[in-house]
């Protein structure tokens, strides 16, 4: 594929358009808006539903496959790291500690 043909053009330039009104959407209105609570109270758990859908399977698997041994460092260091946020609720202290366990364990011993 040597250049880029009109329709992949106009895909992009679409695309583009798109994102731009979807996004200014709240600001062109002229009247404000409030979101119903129902609506406030569900966004509130987004941003821990995005994290656990990234973080969860990156620690329970291995390109897509479950871990079968109990010698894979990210377990121990998730593990870890849990406790300390729920002792400590220490978002920086959660990721110091689970790192600690962590390089050990994977440089160390090949975890």
């Amino acid at each position: 594929m040597s250049g880029t043909d009109f329709w992949t053009l106009a895909v992009i330039v679409g695309l583009a358009l798109v994102t731009v009104l979807t996004r200014s959407f709240f600001f062109i209105s002229s009247k404000s808006w409030h979101l119903p609570h129902w609506a406030q109270r569900g966004l509130q758990y987004a941003p821990i539903a995005a994290l656990s859908a990234v973080v969860v399977p990156e620690i329970i698997t291995v390109q897509g496959v479950l871990i079968t041994t109990w010698q894979d460092a990210r377990v121990f260091a998730a593990v870890v790291g849990a406790a300390v946020f729920f002792w400590r609720r220490n978002v920086l202290l959660t990721i110091v500690t689970g790192m600690a366990v962590y390089l050990p364990l994977h440089l160390g011993l090949g975890w």
